[in-house]
């Protein structure tokens, strides 16, 4: 059996920091709790601020210090975005937990929040490797996957979910990466590792690292008997799950959602769309690692703004302005996406200052994208044609961007109009016999006759033409006349009088009804 841990130690501070701005993230920055320090920026640390620092000395060192607050709701959708990049890989997929919880049952999940504290992904792959070429080749497709969401990535690898979730948290000075193949070279590794990484609690950490056993290792060589009866056989039992000694109980496998649906909240409320469309950017790549853990591209999402309550002073402000991106062309690609939302955002007013941002999408087309393609073809062509199409309809809208498209004619078969026609017109009636060729008819007083009988026009005109690309042109009127017997006959009168085959502008009859 093979695991992968995929830890994020930096998810809390990396997930508020994304928030900012692009030319503040690079200010002094901290992460603080509800008195101290827990993670900065690198600016922040030049100007001696380190986690640990209470809120008062880090003012003092960095007067000019932006300060920002975990929140469990962020920190989890940044981690599963970072498990549906894992679920592209393999569908056994699940957050870890620490080990004492793990011996208790409770793998998968630590309270109400998957993950707990510990910020982890795991994997298991030992059924996947074949299909990716191998673990090398799956691990580096795995690092190029997880890449476009700018999170900082601990990776371990081992023959036990426990262990490889220790390791990844061990890995930081490793290059970010620790791998055991086997179970013997796995435990010399984690014979270093602090014993808090079990999820003893501060307490009995305490005491342990009082009585000198501060590793792993030195917890196992201790009697078995004598440990459990000082602090319980859950501390055997987690020790146990590490090394490979015992197994865990089922994970609680994650599932990929059918729709995606992010919510965040600003740090700052937007009164323009270029604020929005930062916002709405970072939602862009979790959308984007959704589609392709479902194989698949996304065809249409949908933008919600959430706007300030105190702004709506009338029932006509709406409180949510929605949206709506649709493409031509199913795409995965982050940057196509990006440039129509900043173009449709650019033609739109907000009602009010938005305060959160959600990004919803159902619509996706199923396969793989089209691969790369080293010469130009014609399916190549078609796909930038249909995204400058895209393009143009975003910034000019959709009802400005037309293409020709064949449509039905409404124009007669027969009676020398020029051309065919496809279909005839639903809404005026047509005769059952049609004569091949009009044949003139007598007038008197511009009133037509037939048979030697007037005829009463009873409906009509309608004017029925042929295309601007036919010369000479034809135009001509028609008309449902009526006989002194009843009968009913469709007549018509052109309305041009140098037309050809119409040297004059009389009558013509042209078909009779039944």
């Amino acid at each position: 059996m093979l695991w992968i841990a995929l830890h994020l130690p930096r998810l809390s501070f990396e997930s508020w920091l994304a928030l900012l701005p692009p030319d503040q993230r690079e200010h002094p920055a901290a992460l603080m709790d509800a008195r101290d320090v827990l993670l900065s920026n690198a600016s922040a640390q030049q100007l001696g601020v380190r986690s640990g620092l209470s809120r008062a000395t880090a003012l003092a060192l960095a007067p000019h210090l932006r300060m920002g607050r975990p929140d469990a709701v962020r920190d989890l959708q940044a981690l599963t975005s970072v498990a549906h990049v894992a679920l592209a890989f393999t569908p056994s997929v699940c957050f870890a937990t620490t080990p004492m919880l793990a011996a208790a049952g409770c793998v998968g999940h630590a309270g109400a929040e998957p993950g707990g504290a510990l910020h982890t992904v795991m994997l298991q792959v030992q059924s996947s490797l074949r299909c990716f070429g191998g673990q090398q080749a799956l691990m580096q497709r795995l690092r190029a996957a997880w890449l476009p969401l700018g999170c900082t990535v601990q990776l371990a690898s081992a023959p036990t979910a426990q262990g490889a979730a220790v390791l990844a948290r061990l890995a930081e000075g490793d290059a970010g990466e620790l791998h055991c193949a086997d179970l013997r070279s796995m435990a010399c590794r984690l014979d270093g590792a602090p014993v808090q990484l079990l999820g003893l609690g501060r307490e009995i950490v305490d005491v342990l690292e009082g009585m000198g056993l501060g590793t792993l290792g030195a917890l196992r060589r201790l009697p078995g008997r004598g440990l459990a009866r000082r602090f319980g056989e859950g501390l055997l039992d987690a020790l146990a799950r590490v090394y490979g000694e015992r197994p865990d109980p089922s994970p609680a496998w994650i599932t990929l959602p059918d729709v995606f649906e992010v919510r965040i909240e600003l740090q700052a409320r937007a009164d323009t769309t270029g604020q929005v469309l930062h916002g709405a950017q970072l939602l862009i790549e979790p959308l984007l690692v959704w589609a392709r853990a479902h194989q698949a591209r996304v065809r249409r999402f949908t933008l919600f703004m959430h706007h300030e309550p105190r702004h709506r002073k009338d029932a006509g402000t709406p409180s949510v302005t929605e949206l709506t991106i649709a493409l031509a062309e199913p795409s995965c690609d982050a940057d196509h996406l990006s440039v129509l939302l900043r173009e449709r955002l650019a033609h739109l007013s907000l009602p009010a200052p938005t305060l959160e941002l959600r990004l919803h999408c159902a619509d996706v087309a199923r396969g793989s994208p089209f691969s790369a393609e080293l010469f130009a073809s014609a399916r190549g062509e078609r796909e930038g044609l249909a995204r400058l199409i895209e393009r143009l309809q975003a910034r000019l809208g959709p009802q400005q961007v037309q293409r020709l498209a064949p449509a039905a004619d409404h124009r007669t078969v027969r009676h020398g109009v020029p051309g065919r026609s496809v279909a005839q017109a639903a809404s005026a009636p047509r005769p059952v016999w049609l004569l091949h060729e009009p044949q003139p008819l007598p007038e008197r007083q511009s009133r037509p006759w037939l048979d030697g009988q007037p005829l009463q026009l009873l409906c009509g005109p309608e004017r029925v033409e042929s295309g601007w690309w036919t010369v000479p042109r034809t135009v001509r009127d028609y008309f449902i006349a009526q006989t002194p017997e009843g009968a009913l006959v469709w007549i018509c009168r052109a309305r041009l009088p140098l037309s050809v085959e119409e040297s004059a502008s009389g009558w013509l009859v042209c078909g009779w009804f039944a």
